[in-house]
């Protein structure tokens, strides 16, 4: 198989990596594999928190830089907890010194805040310093719309893509108000057809299991997302699917757990195989 990537004219392959908070962790194994195998892809588009793994990438981290970034930033349940707290009681004092109004006052997360603490501190200013080609995909809030980014601010459009409703304040940028890209299009495998010749997708829209009971409203909150981008997934994959489509077994995981990066990162790591295989499979076919 790894003979063919050295002929001549190898194909392009894309990459597409999809929303599904904590669960986007599991993006890095495929990113290893293709390490590994020494493929390059030819585009990455990314929604939420694959626009966050696919902007590091893009921006020329191996895949293992990408785990160890990851593990270290999340490595601490504590500390992550504390980051968060900070961030939102800087919100709020800056929220009330600016409006003196306690209905202006939102327990939100501010997106760009939240992008800082998941991007590395290196990554470029724009789309147009990246290595790798990279498309964004947020949600226009006002127009009820898809917006695609691959050029001009990076973090902002980042930030924008993985702005969870409830939970991240909308982003607002360059006029747009934006909201994560799940809502819209969360595997964005579809945008990467011109740039590819083979279309890889990883899929981490899969539903687990509600506990007994009436849930409280962030998990209702947080089950209901779940429920819509893999209904939205289901359907595009009836019109058209990637040449390659991988589902790692992380559906027992929620979008916020991301202190339990490890197990999540254990849970992918069958991935690498799989896609191995199925490369070598389309290509010998």
């Amino acid at each position: 198989m790894l003979n063919f990537f050295h002929r001549k004219k190898a194909p392009r392959i894309a990459l597409a990596l999809g929303s599904g908070g904590a669960r986007g962790l599991a993006h890095i194994a495929a990113i290893e594999a293709l390490d590994e195998l020494g493929i390059v892809p030819s585009a990455i588009a990314g929604c939420s928190m694959g626009a966050v793994v696919g902007a590091g990438y893009a921006a020329g981290m191996s895949g293992k830089d990408i785990r160890a970034f990851a593990t270290e930033s999340l490595r601490k349940q504590g500390d992550f907890a504390r980051r968060l707290i900070a961030m939102q009681w800087g919100s709020l004092r800056e929220r009330w010194r600016t409006t003196r109004s306690l209905r202006e006052v939102s327990l939100q997360l501010e997106a760009t805040g939240v992008a800082e603490e998941f991007l590395p501190p290196e990554l470029p200013k724009t789309f147009e310093e990246l290595r790798i080609p990279l498309t964004v995909v947020a949600t226009d809030y006002r127009e009820r719309s898809e917006v695609i980014y691959r050029a001009g601010l990076l973090r902002q459009a980042v930030a924008g893509s993985m702005a969870i409703p409830g939970l991240l304040r909308p982003v607002e940028f360059e006029g747009r108000l934006l909201i994560d890209g799940g809502v819209v299009n969360p595997l964005p495998f579809d945008l990467l057809r011109k740039n590819a010749d083979i279309v890889v997708a990883i899929d981490i829209t899969r539903l687990r299991e509600s506990p007994p009971g009436i849930p409280d409203p962030m998990q209702m909150l947080f089950t209901a997302t779940d429920i819509m981008t893999h209904a939205i997934v289901t359907e595009k994959l009836k019109y058209s699917a990637p040449d390659i489509l991988l589902r790692p077994n992380v559906s027992v995981f929620g979008a916020l757990d991301f202190p339990r990066a490890l197990p999540i990162l254990k849970a992918a790591e069958p991935m690498k195989d799989e896609l191995k295989r199925k490369l070598g499979a389309f290509l010998d076919a």
